[in-house]
This record gives structure tokens, C-alpha cells and sequence, in this order.
């Protein structure tokens, strides 16, 4: 069974005492030259450390690349009026030759809610809102007459194809949203048996739903500095029925992570 790889572009840093703030064309082209197949871009107002807004980054990689799958790692669909995210979702798809796939979250309780705070939205409820987002979302990127929550129809012009959605997380709310609303579902650091147990609780949701299971991405799997046993590693992801993998920065040399996560790639190849 085969597996992508991913990796992330350098906007932003989990660790706020090293931020790795590189140029996003020069490691986008370099991701796609090595072979990869994503590259990812983080989304918060304000974070624990520098970050840089993820829809800018993403454009900024469309147009430095010609192939590789441009990733939001994820997007806060609660943070935004959804008509604007939507505008913001549909430009990317048409700038990219819709290369988009579109995580979603509802933000990681670490970085506060300051940043909410000051885009004038609350941080509680974010949940609910998001599954409002993800119902109108559909309708207002592809171009369609859509109602939205407080009785407003509009039409966002000009459409574009939908992209695949991931819903991030690993608890039971983020479950039933990633069955009802996504196409795939993303976790960070999970082990290959918690990726088969997730799934199979995924397809009994799905089901429920008259929907397919959603796919899975693992962001930050555990993986040994040896490329050899990094993809045993991942394979046994793969067997467990992970899609996709995106490895995280393992500090400020970006090349250095993408050349491994190469090496990786071809191993997996052999």
C-alpha cells in the first residue's frame, strides 16, 4: 500500500524560542522538485510563536509550483465570516489549477484565545460554528445561491470546484464532524493502531450519515532519523489505512527535513 508525504512550509514553529520563518516559494518549489506530494501551511491570528497568514502562504506557493497539493493544516473556519473564507477557499482553487485540500479545525486550546479576542469573535462555541461553516461552505465556494445562518442569501461568483475537506482532531466532536462533513479526517502523533481504531469508529459514523469513510492523514507521526527505518515505519501507517503523512519541522533547516522526508518517500517506493 502506498503512502504521500507531506511536509510543512516554514511560516510558523510549535517551539516560540525558534521561530523558522523561511521563503515559502524557495521551499515550495524545492518540495515539489524532490518529489513530494504537499505541502502545508498552519492558521492561527495569533499563536505561541511568529506565524504567517496561511492563505497568503498557500497562494504564494501556487505560484511558485506547478504540481505538489497545496495543504491548509488547518484553516479555523470560526475565526472568519464563513462567506469570506469561502472567497478566500474558492481564489486559492482557481490561482492553484485546484490543487487545494482543505483542513479544518477549531483551534488548539495551547495558543490561547487571544487571538480570537482580537478578530472580535468569541472563542466559545467555535465548535458549532464550524459545523455551521462546513454546511453553507459547499454551496458558497462552488458558486451557489446559499443561505447563510442569519437568513442572508448570497452568491460568491466566480465558483470553483470544492475541494477535499479534513477535519482535524481526535476527540468524539471531531470525529462525528470529519463523518458528516469531510472527505478525509487528520491527527497529529497517533500511533498506526489508534489510526485503524479511529477509522473503523469513522466508517460506523459514515454509515450512519449514508457516507463513505473519510480517509486519514497523520500529522507528526513518530518516525526514527533513519530514513531505512522511517519508512518501515510509515508503511506500517499505510497498512493501517493512513493516506497520507505530513512530517513536521524538526528545526530551522527546512531543506534538511524535506530531503529526508524524500528519502523516505523513495524508500517507501522501493
Amino acid at each position: 500500500m502506498t503512502i504521500e508525504i507531506g511536509v510543512i512550509l516554514p511560516t510558523s514553529t510549535p517551539d516560540p524560542t525558534q521561530p523558522i520563518l523561511g521563503d515559502v516559494r524557495e521551499s515550495a518549489r524545492f518540495a515539489e522538485q524532490a518529489g513530494l506530494d504537499s505541502v502545508w501551511s498552519t492558521d492561527h491570528l495569533v499563536a505561541s510563536a511568529p506565524i504567517l497568514d496561511g492563505t497568503v502562504v498557500l497562494a504564494a506557493a501556487a505560484g511558485a509550483t506547478e504540481r505538489i497539493t497545496l495543504g491548509f493544516g488547518v484553516m479555523l473556519l470560526a475565526l472568519r465570516p464563513v462567506a469570506w473564507a469561502a472567497k478566500q477557499i474558492s481564489s486559492l482553487q482557481h490561482v492553484s489549477g485546484h490543487r487545494l485540500v482543505l483542513g479544518v479545525g477549531t483551534g488548539n486550546p495551547v495558543h490561547g484565545d487571544i487571538g480570537w479576542r482580537a478578530a472580535g469573535v468569541p472563542y466559545q462555541g467555535r465548535g458549532l460554528r464550524t459545523d455551521e461553516a462546513l454546511r453553507v461552505l459547499p454551496g458558497l465556494v462552488t458558486g451557489q445561491p446559499t443561505v447563510l445562518s442569519d437568513g442572508v442569501q448570497v452568491t460568491l461568483a466566480p465558483g470553483s470546484a470544492m475541494p477535499p475537506i479534513l477535519i482535524a482532531g481526535n476527540g468524539t466532536k471531531a470525529l462525528r464532524r470529519a463523518a458528516v462533513h469531510g472527505d478525509g479526517w487528520a491527527a497529529i502523533g497517533i500511533s498506526p493502531a489508534e489510526v485503524a481504531a479511529h477509522l473503523a469508529t469513522l466508517e460506523q459514523l459514515a454509515e450512519q450519515h449514508g457516507r463513505p469513510r473519510p480517509s486519514a492523514t497523520v500529522v507528526g507521526p513518530p518516525v526514527d532519523a533513519d530514513p531505512a527505518k522511517a519508512a518501515s515505519q510509515l508503511a506500517a501507517y499505510a497498512d493501517a489505512g493512513t493516506e497520507r503523512v505530513v512530517l513536521p519541522p524538526t528545526g530551522s533547516d527546512w531543506r534538511h527535513d524535506y530531503e529526508f522526508a524524500a528519502t523516505v518517500r523513495a524508500a517507501l517506493g522501493d
